[in-house]
This record gives C-alpha cells, structure tokens and sequence, in this order.
C-alpha cells in the first residue's frame, strides 16, 4: 500500500510545483478512501524523511527534485573574505557577487560588484582598511554614487551592512547570502540591484524553479526588513504561474 502511494504522489502536483496539504490529502483519500487521516499525515511525514516530498512552508508541500544554491566562489573572492576573516574573526559578515544573478535573468549585465555585508560596527573600519589599499569601495552608497561612479568602474567593492539575523550560510569555507536572502533584498534595494529590476518577475520564476527555495525563511527575513506583504505577495504571484 505504501509502495502504491509513493507511485501515487507525483501524479497529484498534476505539473504544479507546490500543493496545498489539504489538496494533497484530498486527492490520497479520493484514491484510497480506507486509509485515515492520521495514517495519511504519519505517511506525509514519512516521505518527507526520505526526501520525497518536501515542506517549503507550513501547508504546501513540493516535490522534491531542485538544487541547492551554490554559486562559484573564484579566488578572489575567497581572498577577500579570508582577509576580512583574520582582521574581524568574531563578526559576522558574508561575501557575494552580482555575477552569481546572472544564472537567473534574460538579460545579462556587463558590470559585477563584489559586496560584502558585515555589522554596522565595523562596516566604516573595513572600507577604510580596504581604500589604503587602493581598492575602488564605497559604503553604503546611494543612488547618485550608483549613477556617477559605480556604474562606469570596473573591479567595484560595496559595503553593505548586515541586517542582524539575515540568512546567511557557510560553503566551501565561505559565508556567503542564502539565496532566500537575496530574493528578498532585491525587492528591497534598488539601487544595488538595479540591472535585476526589469526582470523579477523572470528571477523569481528562475529561482523557484531551479533551486530549494524556504519560503518560510524568506518571510521572516522580509518581516525583519518590514517588506513582508511585497514579498509574500511577489511569491504568491510565482507559485501561481508555476
């Protein structure tokens, strides 16, 4: 019986990517109207365990099946994020590239920057450590600073402080920002995410649809950032046309 449910489930998303929990549980009771509700939760929970199913938010359940985000960190990058390592070993910071967005959009960008988010505290002790050494940084810079400057260089820092708790994640010995994190900060920063405005619609449904994306993870990051109903409305507009 079990067997036959497992065969049964990919059949209920029916090409949708998400399903609500009631939907799912509806279409397993339609085709074996013996089976409890509770059996059928221990079951759900069951696959879940196995990686059959998983649970991106609380009520929807998803297929298994997408990747996880795991961008190419270069040596630079890693040069960059060790230096600031060994100056500040006990902050928190994560390191990023706005290269890594091109995988999800049409168009593709001609300019990157490397940006690094860290506490506020040291934020204006690393852009100074990093400009003696002729690096070409900028902290926290505002649109003006997009449009004079950082638009027309090339090999660009920007400094970005770190909202406390935001969701970041450690690979290959680097901290960088878990893709949750940056889908929301695009909504919120227009100014650094710029050349991704015209396409949100496009990363959003990129996103969804090639990586693990937590919703959940998401939301509480968006309500830190006081964007919670502009964000779990541009993911409700995905999931819709997924």
């Amino acid at each position: 019986m079990n067997y036959t449910i497992e065969k049964k489930i990919p059949s209920y998303f029916q090409g949708n990517q998400t399903i609500s929990k009631k939907d799912l549980v509806d279409c397993i009771r339609k085709d074996f109207p013996n089976l409890k509700e509770s059996s059928i939760n221990v079951y759900l929970s069951k696959l879940k365990k196995e990686g059959v199913l998983k649970n991106p938010t609380r009520g929807i359940y998803a297929l298994q099946g997408n990747n996880e985000f795991c961008p190419v960190i270069n040596s630079k990058l890693k040069r960059l994020f060790n230096k600031i390592k060994k100056d500040y070993p006990f902050i928190d910071f994560c390191i990023w590239n706005t290269i890594w967005l091109n995988d999800l959009m049409r168009h593709q960008p001609f300019k990157f920057y490397t940006i690094v988010e860290l506490e506020k505290d040291v934020a204006q002790s690393v852009f100074y450590k990093l400009k003696d050494k002729g690096k070409q940084v900028f902290l926290e810079p505002d649109a003006e600073t997009f449009e004079l400057y950082i638009h027309n260089s090339d090999d660009v820092i920007i400094i970005k402080h770190l909202v406390s708790e935001a969701p970041i994640i450690e690979t290959k010995n680097t901290i960088i920002p878990s893709l949750e994190k940056l889908l929301v900060d695009m909504i919120i920063d227009t100014n650094l995410y710029g050349a991704q405005q015209g396409e949100l619609d496009f990363i959003y449904e990129s996103a969804f649809s090639k990586f693990e994306i937590n919703q959940g993870k998401m939301k509480r990051y968006a309500q830190r950032r006081n964007k919670e109903k502009e964000v779990e409305h541009r993911i409700n507009l995905t999931l819709a046309k997924n």
